[in-house]
């Protein structure tokens, strides 16, 4: 049988000596340990960070939560607090983060955010083993840039303007989405139903042969050099055809998916590049749900604190670290002036 021991604080006073000096009357008295002087330990702190960004709970559902569970009193002022001090402790981590990423192909994507009532923009950029979020308060391509600065990397998308200015064979246009366009195609039961089924039916027999890439059992060289020829042909003439057909949403479609094409196969050629953008909505969908909830950050520093947090929850599952000893650490050093620890996959990954 496994059972939780009854958890209670650790608390340590701190007496700092005071001197009076019987010659000229000044006083003196020591200083109280930098690590001292928030009232809460770096593991408290670790903990208040790791409730709001990993459990998405609320500032009274961790006051609350503390009370309960530690018997600890830690007002929803106080989290917002330690929260602001978690983000600046965590800086230098996530710029890391965010450079790193920018070197490597990496998936991305973007979702709808508030700060206080202005409209914003979560980003994410996915690595294989390392995350950047960004919030920004526009979707365009000021945004892209200081997600991807000058990077010269293949980047995964879906087909929203701001990445048309990629060049195509950097560029890897998302397959989910397109089997949902073709699945559109199909459904909407008019002159473009046979266009779809037959683009559907193209991107299913590469999805097959994609798999057998990933699970070892055929070669990217020999998918790149037998297969992607006889598909690409078929998906052309296909793309041709509906985009002058008698539906217009699907000629359209077709017009779009035209105008990218060689992007459709960028990734049967560049090693660690996948047909979809999955990794990436994947990584975004723990802050949707946080968003429901929560309805957004109220200030620029509550988006600091909620880019950095998932910046370093999604990288420490990726590499298989733990969140709260990682968190632990990054505190304790900005408290101390000690060296923080990294998210980059270079360095041995001890929590």
């Amino acid at each position: 049988m496994h059972e939780i021991p009854v958890i209670a604080p650790h608390v340590v006073e701190y007496r700092c000596h005071r001197l009076r000096c019987p010659h000229c009357g000044t006083t003196t008295v020591a200083t109280v340990p930098v690590e001292a002087t928030t009232g809460y330990g770096p593991r408290v702190q670790a903990v208040a960070a790791m409730l709001t960004g990993s459990c998405r709970l609320g500032k009274r559902g961790v006051s609350r939560l503390f009370d309960d569970l530690f018997g600890l009193p830690l007002s929803p002022a106080m989290v917002c607090k330690l929260q602001r001090r978690t983000a600046e402790a965590l800086r230098p981590i996530a710029d890391q983060a965010l450079i790193y990423t920018r070197g490597h192909p990496a998936n991305v994507d973007e979702t709808g955010w508030h700060e206080g009532p202005t409209r914003a923009w979560l980003w994410v950029a996915v690595t294989t083993l390392v995350v950047a979020f960004l919030i920004r308060k526009t979707r365009g391509r000021s945004a892209f840039d200081d997600l991807r600065g000058a990077s010269s990397q293949v980047l995964t998308t879906d087909r929203y303007p701001v990445y048309a200015h990629l060049k195509a064979h950097k560029r890897q246009v998302c397959w989910a989405h397109l089997r949902r366009d073709f699945q559109a195609m199909i459904d909407r039961n008019g002159p473009g139903s046979q266009i779809g089924t037959q683009l559907l039916g193209c991107a299913d027999r590469m999805f097959a042969c994609w798999y057998r890439v990933r699970d070892g059992t055929l070669s990217r060289a020999t998918f790149r050099s037998v297969y992607v020829p006889a598909l690409r042909r078929q998906v052309r003439e296909w793309l041709a055809n509906g985009a002058a057909c008698a539906c217009a949403k699907t000629a359209g479609t077709c017009r779009e998916l035209r105008a990218v094409e060689p992007s459709l196969w960028t990734f049967a050629r560049v090693a660690d590049v996948d047909p979809t953008n999955n990794a990436a909505e994947r990584e975004v969908r723990h802050a949707v749900c946080w968003r429901k909830t929560s309805f957004g950050t109220d200030s620029a520093d509550g988006s600091r604190f909620v880019e950095r947090i998932l910046t370093v929850i999604a990288t420490c599952r990726r590499q298989n670290r733990n969140v709260l000893a990682f968190l632990t650490r990054a505190v304790t050093a900005a408290r101390t002036g000690g060296d923080a620890p990294t998210l980059l996959p270079t360095v041995t990954a001890v929590a």
